[in-house]
């Protein structure tokens, strides 16, 4: 009944075969610290296959405070077995399993081993380890999620050698109408419906899209056939085709022609594909051959239908929004919308068998379901790609980087700028004209306290944001070399904190110098902060990161339904994961995504 349940309840979120392809899904965990136990326990009630749990070390009496997965009874006993028994509570539809050793040792001794999992989720590794574990995985094409808290920060960040989107679903996306490109079909529905009738609910129950047809026909006509292109022929075309459209309305309460103005700007979209689907179906790996993958070739066919049938378009979507109609108008509407869609469909689908039986493979081996899926979404195809983790680490995006720092740079200019003696940020309420205050921007003169206006507050706090970001990203990798070298992370033990200030110091000059970043620093608060941490996993900052990780697994899950070993089955794609590392500032409780 429980595993009904979640079948039910997720498939509402993802579909079938969303759900489908988490329930196939294998999962290692590396450490079950709290943001380890966190992530996988958001995607055991999500219903996962199956989990194997990595961990060498014994529960302390210190792993009570902040991981919830163990008790007083779990105190000298393996971490891993303890970890594994309290998730199989949770859904005892899942395969569970653990292993009791140090995943270190697993990657220097047994690479190999990863290579039965669709993921792997590494958590609280240090770098030497991230590295290593990274390509191991990237030769084995096993995705992998990395994840780490450190005091009142933390990241994550995925890494695999590419990840296909189909069913991106963006948030904002102009519906697929072809207003100012209609077909055949089309074009002949709204030459039926005349706009002059003269019975008043008729006239009311036009849809905006026929309108908007008719209105751009109208316009090209008097244009010698072109609709405004430039970003000034659109600015001088904006009033009068609106006065165009009011002329046509025979009363105030035509929702219809208020709708139709309201989409107006839809007409002025440029025709064609974006330059995103271009880059895509420009890429080298659309030339497919019998090793390509299943978006690959789809992708080849798609290339061939905007080069003909599509006459330089995407197959149509084939689903219009609601709007005010006549049902009989709108119905007459839909299908044929449809059925232009349908009949894109078809030529892709004959494609791809044609492309797969030319490459020496089987054409039927990609199915009429997911062909079809591809079909509807082309517009909004994605292809995430992923720098190695060395990579990312030896030779950062110095533009990106520079970036970043350049933003503190730029916080202190402006600090000086307005002879500001003290900056206090509301992490913490305070005290105000007698009042306390949470989540503004205050800053204090000589004179007055003033609290600052809220488009310039905003825009502070994203600096402030941004270099404490690049900050915290810095110094996550320092206290690796710090570690390497000290044998303990700064402030770990009691005693010795202002030399374990001084080294960790030394230690990010020295890791930016090397990411040629010479004569940039750190501010002395973040360093004191990073060695006040301590290396602990505070428990509402592992929840958080283990919840920012699991989504992510959902998404990239999505695309792999079968793993075969070596080979993973391209089946259905959905959300597009994030590209870059997520980092977490627990301080100012804000986040970014640095692309580096």
């Amino acid at each position: 009944m429980l595993e009904v349940q979640f079948f039910n309840l997720n498939s509402r979120i993802w579909g079938e075969q969303g759900q489908e392809a988490l329930e196939k899904a294998s999962i290692c965990l590396l450490n079950c610290g709290p943001t380890g136990s966190e992530t996988l326990k958001n995607l055991v009630l999500g219903g996962i296959g199956s989990i194997t749990v990595i961990d060498g070390s014994k529960v302390e009496l210190g792993d009570l405070g902040n991981n919830f997965m163990v008790d007083e009874s779990s105190i000298g006993q393996s971490k891993a077995k303890c970890v594994c028994a309290s998730l199989q509570e949770l859904n005892d539809a899942v395969k569970a399993k653990f292993i009791e050793e140090y995943p270190e040792a697993l990657i220097e001794t047994n690479p190999s081993f990863f290579s039965q999992f669709t993921l792997v989720i590494a958590t609280q590794l240090v770098e030497d380890s991230m590295i290593k574990l990274d390509r191991i995985c990237r030769e084995a094409n096993v995705m992998l999620i990395f994840a780490r808290s450190y005091g009142l920060t933390g990241f994550v960040r995925i890494s695999l050698k590419e990840h296909a989107v189909i069913e991106s679903k963006p948030d904002h996306f102009l519906d697929d109408l072809r207003l100012n490109n209609p077909w055949p079909e089309l074009r002949g529905f709204a030459e039926t419906i005349d706009l002059n009738v003269s019975d008043p609910v008729v006239h009311k129950h036009t849809p905006y899209v026929v309108i908007l047809v008719k209105m751009a026909e109208q316009w090209t006509k008097s244009h010698d056939g072109k609709l405004p292109s430039t970003r000034e022929e659109k600015r001088n075309s904006r009033f009068p085709h609106l006065d165009l459209l009011k002329s046509k309305m025979i009363a105030m309460d035509e929702d219809n022609y208020k709708e139709a103005i309201e989409a107006s700007f839809k007409v002025f979209a440029p025709r064609g594909i974006s330059s995103n689907l271009q880059q895509i179906i420009d890429d080298s790996r659309a030339d497919v051959d019998s090793s390509s993958s299943n978006f690959w070739v789809m992708v080849a066919s798609l290339k061939e239908f905007i080069a003909n049938e599509g006459g330089g378009e995407a197959p149509l979507e084939g689903s219009i929004p609601d709007m005010t109609s006549s049902t009989e108008h709108y119905v007459n509407l839909q299908k044929i919308y449809q059925a232009k869609a349908e009949a894109d469909f078809l030529v892709i689908e004959q494609r791809v068998r044609n492309i797969l039986k030319k490459i020496g493979r089987d054409p039927d081996s990609i199915s009429k379901a997911n062909i079809k899926s591809f079909s509807k979404n082309a517009r909004k195809l994605t292809v995430c790609r992923y720098r190695l983790l060395e990579e990312e680490f030896n030779s950062p995006i110095q533009p990106e980087l520079q970036k970043y720092l350049t933003d503190e740079d730029y916080r202190k200019s402006l600090v000086d700028e307005h002879n500001i003696s003290h900056l206090s940020s509301l992490s913490l309420p305070l005290l105000v004209d007698g009042h306390f205050t949470w989540g503004s921007w205050f800053l204090r003169d000589s004179d007055s306290e003033l609290d600052m206006n809220l488009n310039y507050s905003l825009q502070f706090s994203f600096y402030i944001s941004c270099s404490v970001a690049v900050g915290f990203y810095i110094l996550l990798r320092a206290v690796d070399r710090f570690a390497a070298n000290y044998n303990s992370f700064p402030g770990q033990f009691d005693g010795g904190m202002d030399e374990d200030i001084s080294r960790l110091k030394t230690t990010a000059v020295s890791l930016l110098s090397d990411l040629g970043c010479n004569g940039s620093t750190l501010t002395e608060d973040l360093i004191n902060e990073m060695c006040r941490f301590g290396a602990a996993e505070l428990h509402a900052v592992a929840a958080f990161i283990g919840g920012i990780a699991s989504q992510e697994v959902i998404k990239v899950l999505y695309s792999w339904l079968s793993h075969f070993w070596f080979f993973l089955q391209l089946i259905t794609k959905q959300f597009v994961p994030m590209s870059g590392t997520f980092i977490f500032n627990g301080i100012d409780h804000k986040s970014q995504l640095l692309s580096l």
